[in-house]
């Protein structure tokens, strides 16, 4: 009861709130049932995180509230050591809920700095959704290439993708970019099978295509007020906002298996 009551508190004080769930391959083992979804694995992975932190949080906290919440739990993060970081391959991909670009360059510092290294070797952005029946433009994509490719200059990050263009579209992004896109991904549930104007297109400029089974939103603003809300049991969540999810992995080069993955959220309170 007490965490639900430290857990009020401090929401109600604090303006933004940084997650880091920690690795979910050792936790999936725990878990006898396995998510259905990625969304409904992000939200068990919020709910889960927020709990555990509001329970065992310093007592110190509740008299200075913090206006930024960084909720993760130490046991269960890893920081990657000199030693093995040139065996594993970090590769994110980042979840927008709007198209500010600084979002981007924010989650790369925020996985940079929880995950222990200077520089990410992949990066995939997923756009923000977009109205039902709208497709998606160069002209949308844009500026958020080009913070991409600003991370790339700034030695932030080694390679840079897309997620959910046809053949058309990335056409038209690789030709414009001036840092060109390394990989691009397809959902196939969308399609069973590649399509073969998009294979041939890939193949000829060496962009590596890969699979995922994201939704087009990761996480609705519900379902992550429903997360919050349950760990705290605090109805006054409504003004509380998803501005972006970043998913890592860090997988072992030569053996090609995941060492670890985990969720980073950023969410912001609005002004009531």
């Amino acid at each position: 009861m007490e965490a639900h009551v430290n857990g009020k508190v401090l929401l109600n004080h604090a303006t933004s709130l940084h997650l880091h769930t920690g690795n979910l391959v050792n936790r999936s083992r725990l878990k006898k049932k396995c998510p259905s979804s990625p969304s409904e694995e992000l939200q068990d992975c919020i709910q889960a995180t927020l709990s555990k932190w509001f329970a065992t949080m310093p007592p110190t906290l509740e008299k200075e509230p913090p206006v930024t919440l960084d909720c993760s739990i130490p046991e269960e993060t890893e920081a990657i050591t000199a030693e093995e970081r040139e065996e594993l391959k970090v590769s994110v991909k980042i979840f927008l809920s709007d198209c500010d670009c600084s979002f981007i360059r924010s989650a790369v510092d925020m996985a940079c700095h929880s995950l222990g290294v200077s520089k990410l070797d992949s990066v995939i952005v997923a756009p923000p959704p977009l109205p039902d029946g709208a497709n998606q433009t160069l002209e949308n994509l844009q500026p958020l290439w080009e913070e991409l490719e600003g991370l790339v200059h700034s030695n932030k990050v080694t390679a840079i993708g897309t997620s959910d263009l046809d053949k058309a579209l990335l056409e038209q992004l690789y030709n414009w970019a001036q840092v060109k896109p390394s990989s691009n991904q397809v959902n196939l549930a969308s399609c069973c099978v590649m399509p073969p104007d998009l294979t041939a297109f890939a193949k000829e400029y060496d962009i590596q295509l890969l699979t995922h089974n994201d939704p087009k939103e990761l996480i609705s603003a519900t379902a992550f007020q429903e997360a919050v809300q349950e760990s705290t049991q605090d109805q006054q969540v409504a003004d509380w906002a998803l501005e972006w999810v970043l998913r890592y992995s860090l997988i072992v080069k030569s053996r090609g298996i995941i060492k670890s993955k985990g969720y980073l959220v950023h969410a912001k309170r609005g002004n009531l």
